[in-house]
């Protein structure tokens, strides 16, 4: 038998009933109350004609009924479509389009959007949750007057029951598909590879739910701790909470953990519960995990690779590698993930060689959404997905990341990482963030151009961080330009936007 992701949501939830799961605010939830509004919410979802496989779009911001949502798509056998509040209308219709949603369940903040999108696409219903501006039934206040019975919904391992778009940066929609299977695999692959749960455990989430901050929620659900949500990142408040609820994980993308640094408080909060940092999403730049480090104890920080497409963790960079030039890598690759490096044609290269990390595990996903010809050129033979990171393997077996295949720069026939270049510009004292970037040159074909934002109060000319890259890597590999700028664009889970800046300055080369 293969355990499913509702399986998993039914065995929390009679395990610990009455304590609590859920904290938001000066609101919280117990298991069996996240259980029973769980039911009663998908009960409302089936009433108003959502059957077993449907795609259903939400619009959520972080919540003290994040979870309970998503549970009860879970119970009602849905395909869930999380939409992004940050992102555009346009950006928002466009998937609705492409996954087929004909049903929408939005947050009373996001009720405007709900009602533009309703506008846009006639034949969308929508329904809130806790409002009713943006169209619809309020399901909360109807979910009161519903069976608090499980529903009697069968499901199989194989059932879609999460279409999540990716954060990519190349362009195109891409939708990755997890199945009940697949995503029970992911709780498992957490277990194993990166959280010991214990009961009197509480983990802090401040980035959305619906990446990979949410991944943590059933491992907890699991072991009767507790999930605490804030509604978005705030410095202050971050800090406050892991002293008020006695936090022992939180999960950050670097950016994160780069504002915490410059708050006052960071060196001062009492953080002796606090047992693990797990940090990932996108390279760390080797100042800020240092000094955080130096003030928090290394004995905390863990980071993990993965992808939306095989979450969580490919490879783990556990506390006690966190030293010298392991600083930099992805780590070793999980117990329940089998890695290949790959050249273009899904040859294993030599070893000690960089190429394509290839993945085969049960937390994979099962395909791209309505992608055929995307499927067969990520989907190798005997099961093995590409992941277009390339990488390779030291002596020792931990996984040294290079960069995206799709941002590599080839310049005057070499290729160039940008990821290499960044490290390097980012320990300059001058320097907050930057990004690499290849812009199209009649002799070189691509240039290397790098995009700097400095610190407050720091002042640099061009040619001092060409001089700096250059006396530390290749001649080659040197930025031929360096444009100035205020902050670097992210994606909406804090990833550097190198697509957005090579549309940005394109018609600047």
């Amino acid at each position: 038998m293969t355990t499913t992701y509702l399986d998993l949501i039914n065995r929390g939830a009679g395990y610990y009933p009455e304590r609590t799961a859920i904290v938001f605010g000066d609101r919280s939830l117990t298991f069996s109350e996240t259980h029973t509004l769980s039911n009663q919410l998908a009960h409302s979802l089936m009433q108003r004609g959502v059957k077993r496989g449907d795609r259903v779009a939400l619009l959520l911001n972080n919540s003290l009924y994040s979870v309970p949502v998503d549970f009860a798509c879970v119970k009602a056998g849905i395909n869930r479509v999380p939409l992004n509040a940050r992102l555009s209308l346009n950006e928002h219709r466009k998937m609705l389009e492409e996954t087929g949603c004909e049903l929408l369940l939005y947050g009373a903040d996001l009720s405007e959007r709900a009602a533009e999108l309703r506008d846009a696409l006639p034949t969308l219903q929508c329904h809130g949750i806790g409002a009713t501006d943006g169209g619809g039934d309020d399901l909360l206040a109807d979910a009161a007057g519903q069976s608090s019975a499980n529903p009697d919904v069968a499901v199989e391992p194989d059932d879609v029951i999460l279409t999540l778009f990716t954060s990519g940066t190349t362009g195109t929609l891409k939708a990755a598909q997890h199945t009940q299977a697949s995503y029970a695999g992911v709780c498992k692959n957490v277990l194993l590879n990166l959280v010991a749960v214990e009961q009197d455990d509480a983990m802090l989430h401040a980035a959305s739910l619906i990446h990979a901050s949410g991944v943590f929620v059933l491992p907890f659900w699991l072991r009767g701790a507790r999930t605490v949500i804030m509604p978005g990142f705030d410095p202050d408040a971050f800090l406050e909470l892991i002293e008020k609820e006695r936090i022992t994980a939180v999960n950050m993308v670097p950016t994160m953990l780069q504002m915490l640094l410059g708050h006052p408080r960071f060196a001062e909060i009492d953080v002796s519960r606090l047992r693990q940092v797990i940090y990932g999403a996108s390279p760390m730049p080797r100042p800020v995990i240092e000094k955080a480090m130096a003030t928090w104890g290394r004995e905390k920080f863990w980071q993990y690779y993965g992808q939306t497409e095989c979450p969580l963790t490919i490879a783990v960079l556990r506390p006690e590698d966190h030293e010298e030039e392991l600083l930099g890598a992805c780590g070793k690759p999980s117990i329940d993930v089998e890695i290949r490096l790959v050249d273009e044609q899904g040859n294993d290269v030599p070893q000690g060689e960089p190429g394509e990390i290839a993945v085969r595990a049960p937390s994979m996903m099962a395909g791209y959404h309505n992608a055929p010809e995307l499927n067969k050129e990520m989907f190798m033979a005997g099961g093995w997905l590409r992941t277009r990171d390339i990488a390779q393997f030291d002596e020792r077996g931990f996984l040294h990341m290079k960069d995206r295949t799709s941002d590599m720069i080839i310049t005057g026939g070499y290729n160039v990482y940008p990821k290499e270049v960044e490290d390097v510009l980012t320990a300059h004292p001058a320097v907050a963030e930057c990004a690499v970037i290849g812009l199209k040159d009649p002799q070189w074909v691509e240039a290397v151009t790098a995009v700097v934002a400095l610190k407050p109060d720091q002042n640099i000319d061009e040619q001092p961080l060409i001089d700096f890259v250059a006396e530390q890597v290749a001649s080659y590999k040197k930025p031929r330009k360096v444009i100035f700028t205020d902050a670097i664009p992210k994606t909406a889970v804090g990833k550097i936007n190198r697509k957005a800046l090579r549309d940005q300055y394109a018609k600047t080369a």
